[in-house]
C-alpha cells in the first residue's frame, strides 16, 4: 500500500491520520502544505478536497481521516474474516 497524507500545520485531524498509521506500522509520505505542495496545486490534483488531511491510497483520494479510519478498520475486519475462515 502506497500511501500519500497531505497535511498542514496545527491539523488534529492530520496528526490522527499519522498517528493511526504509525500505530497499524504501516509506512507513509508526509506532504506539508507551503513546503511541500500549495494550495493551488492540491486544487488542481483533487478538487473533491475541501479539508485536511488529503490522503491518497496507491494513487487515489479516499478522503480525510475518517476514511482512512474506516478503510483500516474494514481491511482489518475482512483479514480476520479470512483468518477464521482458513480454520
Amino acid at each position: 500500500m502506497n500511501v500519500v497524507i497531505y497535511t498542514k500545520n496545527q491539523c488534529s485531524f492530520c496528526t490522527n491520520a499519522k498517528t493511526l498509521m504509525n500505530t497499524k506500522g504501516i509506512h507513509y509520505t508526509e506532504m506539508r502544505l507551503g513546503e511541500d505542495f500549495t494550495r493551488e496545486y492540491l486544487v488542481e490534483n483533487y478538487p473533491t478536497a475541501k479539508t485536511f488531511p488529503v490522503i491518497i491510497v496507491d494513487g487515489f483520494y479516499i478522503g480525510g481521516y475518517q476514511e482512512l479510519q474506516k478503510m483500516l478498520t474494514e481491511q482489518t475486519e475482512n483479514t480476520q474474516k479470512l483468518l477464521n475462515e482458513g480454520v
